[in-house]
């Protein structure tokens, strides 16, 4: 089922050294992790007087939020658009495999921008002592958090054939199930829905789950809630390719 997949990962991954975005992309996330980590009036990193990390994957989340899906709008969409989609699908290659080889290239991709900020975890150690088991598991938090982002943004771009309008769909998902468990919309929903509903709603809630991971605590259900995540979005992306082929 994976045939070909380590060569679409190999093409896609190479595909985003091609151009100047990726350079583009790796720079403004490392100034913009920079600024919400160490800026007074964002971070404050130095007025809390604590050696760690927190402020720097506080901010994450609205960080991937738009710049993720910057990442996975072109994944499907580019393909559609400049018809090469058909040739593609026609190699010698499974669908799962080209499906799962686009992913793992934009996660690579991704998990490389996210690696070069390794320096504030350097320099955080020369300040103080910090937990660097929590950091390290935050750090992972924001690997798994990152793939259900391009999960979700790799469905989106299956199904239209503008990466414009992959970007704002994404973007949309992504913001709806970052505030899924937001204490606001849990009140409110609250207001008029059975608690089963609340809880599902809640359970969704890509900032809830993070947060814990982001804490420094490994919970085995947040980790499933990504996989989860990311194998079902990926199957779903199959099937749409699927029903594409078919019109």
């Amino acid at each position: 089922m994976m045939k070909g997949c380590a060569a679409v990962f190999r093409r896609e991954l190479a595909g985003y050294f091609v151009t100047p975005v990726a350079y583009v992309f790796i720079v403004i996330f490392l100034i913009l992790a920079g600024v919400f980590a160490w800026d007074s009036g964002l971070g404050g990193f130095y007025e809390r007087g604590q050696a760690d990390l927190r402020s720097f994957f506080g901010f994450m989340p609205w960080l991937f939020l738009f710049l993720i899906p910057a990442v996975s709008m072109r994944m499907w969409a580019e393909e559609r658009k400049g018809g090469t989609i058909e040739l593609l699908l026609t190699l010698p290659i499974a669908q799962a495999g080209a499906v799962m080889g686009k992913f793992l290239a934009a996660w690579a991709f991704t998990a490389l921008a996210v690696a070069l900020t390794f320096p504030m975890w350097i320099t955080v150690n020369y300040l103080g002592s910090p937990d660097n088991g929590a950091v390290f598991t935050a750090y992972v938090g924001t690997l798994l958090m990152a793939g259900g982002f391009l999960a979700v943004g790799a469905l989106l771009s299956a199904c239209t054939r503008s990466q414009v309008i992959a970007f704002i769909l994404t973007v949309v998902a992504c913001f709806v199930l970052l505030l899924a468990g937001h204490p606001p919309v849990i009140e409110f929903l609250r207001g008029w829905a059975p608690s089963a509903i609340v809880d599902a709603v809640a359970s969704f809630s890509f900032l809830t789950r993070f947060d814990s991971l982001a804490k420094g605590v490994i919970d085995l259900r947040d980790i499933i809630f990504f996989g989860s995540l990311i194998g079902v979005c990926l199957t779903a992306t199959g099937l749409v390719l699927d029903a594409k082929k078919a019109e």
